[in-house]
């Protein structure tokens, strides 16, 4: 699939839904592209190409929609998935990390013993807004021992600045709004 087709597939699969969760804010809804299968796939294929097999030991996909997008890549890269969740979520020790977002603060949380020292990793959500939820998964997989080998997101909302906030990371993004 070309990139212009891509372009063309995301535009359509993405819907906006203004003021959610509150006030202001305009929701990129992925449901859609996860229900159409051509576009799932085309979306976990670019990811995957991104990077290649054998170059990432562990993905972790972010709660709750990053989950959805990294297992499969994981899963076609040939590495292990590792969940970052929101506090409370995990239940052996944890490593957390509090954050500004768009809207609000929130903390999340990756188990101490879910890389090895050294562990190549990828980190994979949905949108990338202001960078703080990337900010603070690259700095709990950097105490657990990982290595950041990039931030992959399906999109990327540019008026935010949130790249700035992972500095020295490669960020590839599908869509840049």
């Amino acid at each position: 699939m070309t990139g212009l087709d891509l372009d063309q597939l995301l535009q359509r699969r993405v819907r906006d839904i203004p003021d959610y969760p509150q006030p202001g804010v305009v929701f990129k809804d992925i449901t859609p592209l996860l229900a159409d299968h051509t576009a799932f796939t085309a979306v976990i294929d670019q990811f995957v190409g991104h990077y290649g097999a054998g170059t990432v030991d562990k993905v972790v996909g972010i709660e709750a929609r990053g989950f959805i997008l990294a297992a499969p890549v994981a899963y076609h890269i040939g590495a292990g998935f590792v969940p970052v969740r929101k506090k409370g979520k995990l239940p052996a020790a944890t490593y957390e990390e509090s954050y500004d977002l768009e809207y609000g603060q929130a903390t999340v949380e990756v188990h101490i013993d879910a890389f090895r020292p050294g562990d190549r990793v990828l980190i994979v959500d949905d949108v990338l807004a202001t960078g703080g939820t990337a900010a603070a998964t690259a700095e709990l997989v950097r105490r657990a021992g990982g290595v950041v080998v990039g931030v992959s997101v399906l999109i990327e909302l540019t008026f935010l600045g949130g790249r700035s906030k992972v500095p020295g990371l490669d960020v590839h993004a599908l869509m840049a709004v």
